[in-house]
């Protein structure tokens, strides 16, 4: 877990950026884009302290399933916040307590769930899943795995993500040569360039990404997919990440796999 990672947020713009411009900017820019990365406390603790606030305040509505869902994703295990909130309970109240603990149950036995998944896809394949891609996070819709299988000579990382997962359009640029290989090796993914159908791949499949085409992939919605990405040597070589890939060309790509 990257204790270090940069908190960013959309949801008041895409929400209430047309009605409540002010609000979202304040919402967006200040309190995630500044308050949640003064430094001082990790994030982990930080989604603890909200949880337990709002918690306090007897709020246990969506806002809290957000920040509960936000605490499992920055580490909080099922221990600690089951110990967090009976804690809290003898001073803020027993029955804010259960209403926690309603929704706590629910996205940690998601976790299990999730957890059993994984489990299961890395005994599928031949090569590690790896850590949580935290570095990358922020050009990824959805959680990734990233696993180092060699450095040298032509540098060879797993990528796995989870049902649903995808990472952002971009480009490998280079002056000569550059550009990438995939290989799956377990699930089922998809890749697409832009202007061109999606390609749903299985293992065994390998796509060829030239240096300068604009390009995403990732796993369908139902299974994990997992693939070898090879960087191809080359000169002046860099990677540009550009925007998410939107539902609407997701959905469509992921149409070609059902």
């Amino acid at each position: 877990m990257n204790m270090n990672q940069k908190i960013t947020q959309d949801a008041g713009r895409k929400q209430l950026g047309d009605f409540a411009p002010d609000f979202a900017h304040f919402n967006d820019d200040v309190l995630f884009g500044e308050n949640w990365n003064i430094p001082g406390i990790d994030l982990k603790t930080r989604c603890l302290l909200t949880v337990i606030t709002l918690m306090a305040q007897g709020i246990t509505d969506s806002s809290l399933v957000y920040h509960l869902e936000n605490a499992k994703n920055h580490g909080v295990s099922k221990e600690e916040i089951v110990a967090a909130v009976t804690h809290v309970a003898f001073y803020a109240g027993w029955p804010k307590a259960w209403a926690v603990f309603r929704l706590a149950k629910e996205v940690w036995s998601e976790q299990a769930a999730s957890e059993e998944a994984k489990a299961q896809h890395q005994a599928s394949i031949i090569f590690p899943i790896g850590e949580p891609n935290d570095a990358y996070a922020q050009y990824f819709t959805g959680q990734s795995y990233l696993a180092s299988i060699t450095d040298e000579q032509i540098p060879v990382h797993n990528v796995t993500f989870e049902p649903g997962c995808r990472n952002n359009w971009h480009i490998h640029h280079a002056k000569s040569g550059g550009a990438q290989m995939l290989i799956c090796v377990g699930g089922i993914g998809i890749y697409q360039e832009e202007g061109k159908e999606a390609v749903v791949m299985h293992p065994g499949d390998c796509v060829n990404i030239p240096a300068g085409v604009k390009h995403w992939h990732g796993a369908t919605k139902d299974h994990w997919f997992s693939h070898l990405a090879m960087a191809v040597p080359g000169e002046d070589t860099s990677n540009e990440w550009l925007e998410k890939v939107s539902e609407e060309d997701y959905l469509a790509a992921q149409s070609l796999s059902e």
